[in-house]
């Protein structure tokens, strides 16, 4: 796992740490900014085609959407809906931004599945 800042360097300027990268920038997500205004309805969009979000999931969405880029600020009720979430401000700046929502996207890849159910097909 990377820290948010090798995050933030690797998406501004991908060969600034891996220079064999072949990856394009992606600095303009620092400059893009989002306000989550309707992070409730994509989530009810997504439930209405299979996701499992639940109705508490959605009505606390706009303040968990905004309280995982704010470390400052009260995640209790985040962390308690989603084990495992990471708190911070990812890109260290202000404003909420795609960068911080690509990074918070990142930080917690895997952490919602329990591997020790997983049994690999030997198969494959």
């Amino acid at each position: 796992r990377y820290s948010d800042a090798w995050h933030v360097d690797h998406f501004t300027d991908p060969q600034s740490v891996v220079p064999e990268s072949v990856m394009p920038k992606y600095a303009f997500l620092l400059n893009a900014k989002i306000d989550g205004e309707h992070i409730d309805d994509l989530l009810s969009t997504h439930r209405f085609v299979g996701v499992p979000y639940t109705d508490e999931m959605i009505a606390e969405a706009r303040a968990d959407f905004r309280v995982q880029a704010n470390p400052d600020g009260d995640w209790d009720a985040l962390v308690e809906r989603y084990p495992g979430a990471v708190v911070s401000n990812f890109d260290g700046q202000d404003d909420l931004t795609e960068m911080d929502a690509l990074i918070a996207y990142m930080q917690m890849l895997g952490t919602l599945v329990d591997f020790s159910t997983f049994t690999p097909d030997a198969s494959r």
